[in-house]
């Protein structure tokens, strides 16, 4: 028996080591927004707050006494995320707003509504996103890559169309969530807008999984911008080149890596049977390098409420803190193409901001 422990402990000590170093490095080290800002009077926008780290966002700038309006697309499950929030904190001015970031239409409609209703908006923040696992030949009703068109296309439209708003409420914060992700890319983004040699995927669309989603793969627009890690990049690029825009008014453009987090966004590797299959079989130990919703919101808050940020724009941010991003994630001359091609993408007028 002895022998059989000693046995367990040598083949386990490497790996409790290096679970140590981890814990020590991302999750013992974590830190949190310290600002004691009220809200009281002031708006904020939160994409995808229906749940994971857009909801822990929402509930914390609620609790500052913020009107928030969460724009989710499955308006059930916000609502359910906004009566809670009024629950925990006492707050009534939580409203849901339907938006659908895989349609640029949707996207319309909801800035419309919001400039309508809304008097001012101090903080906007791009948090809703989905990864590439379980949407790789999924497209949007406006023919992009599912991913790309949600995580970016989707939210430059919506920036830029709510824009004045900010403008007139400032000083105010667009705060982009983006991720380390971005540096998994090693060439630049090809902007080319159709791509005839271009073939997308043989799997069939499940328009069911994203009501209005395109079948037209033979009209792929920006066929090779698709990944998770391409999206975030932009992302980046996207803030940094919108920065630059808004210099001296007020409004201050910044993005945000929130960490490893346990969100529901894990919940698409149960996409087929074989995933789902490495899912349950990674999660227990994944969930120990993890960490919470309530801590992955942390730099996102920083960067909404921190007075030293305004001083800090197009600047990428990762616990609560400046932070590198990679070389081509600070190639200004790509991001005015991006931004160009976004234009185009998206049908707004370009402008000078």
């Amino acid at each position: 028996m002895l022998n059989i422990v000693i046995v367990l402990a040598i083949c386990t000590a490497p790996l409790a080591a290096l679970y140590w170093r981890h814990y020590r490095t991302h999750i013992a080290c974590r830190r949190y927004c310290k600002s004691n800002a009220n809200l009281e009077g002031k708006t904020a926008i939160i994409t995808g707050a229906s749940s994971g780290i857009g909801k822990a966002t929402a509930l914390d700038l609620a609790r500052r006494g913020a009107q928030v309006i969460l724009g989710c697309c499955d308006l059930q499950q916000a609502q359910d995320a906004a009566e809670e929030i009024k629950v925990r904190t006492g707050n009534s001015k939580v409203v849901v707003r339907h938006l659908d970031l895989a349609s640029l239409q949707s996207v319309r409609e909801f800035a419309r509504k919001t400039i309508e209703s809304e008097e001012r908006l101090d903080i906007l923040v791009n948090n809703a996103g989905v990864p590439d696992v379980g949407n790789e030949n999924l497209f949007t009703k406006d023919n992009f890559h599912l991913v790309f068109g949600i995580n970016y296309f989707g939210h430059f439209l919506l920036t830029n169309l709510l824009l004045d708003l900010l403008k007139k409420s400032a000083p105010s914060r667009v705060i982009t969530v983006a991720s380390i992700a971005h540096s998994w890319e090693t060439v630049p983004l090809d902007l080319t807008r159709e791509d005839l040699s271009y073939k997308a995927g043989d799997t069939t669309v499940d328009v069911g999984r994203r009501p209005g989603a395109s079948q037209d793969r033979a009209r792929v627009l920006y066929p090779h911008l698709r990944t998770y890690g391409q999206s975030k990049l932009a992302g980046i690029l996207f803030s940094r080149e919108l920065a630059r825009r808004l210099e001296s008014t007020g409004v201050t453009s910044v993005t945000v890596h929130p960490g490893f987090v346990n969100t529901p966004i894990w919940q698409y590797f149960k996409c087929n049977l074989s995933m789902a299959v490495l899912y349950y079989t990674m999660w227990p130990i994944m969930w120990f390098l993890m960490i919470d919703e309530e801590a992955g919101a942390q730099t996102t808050l920083h960067c909404a409420l921190d007075e030293t940020v305004a001083k800090l724009p197009g600047r990428f941010f990762a616990n609560c803190a400046v932070a590198q991003t990679s070389e081509l994630a600070r190639d200004d001359e790509q991001a005015q193409r991006l931004w160009d091609i976004s234009c185009q993408a998206t049908g707004i007028e370009e402008r000078s901001n």
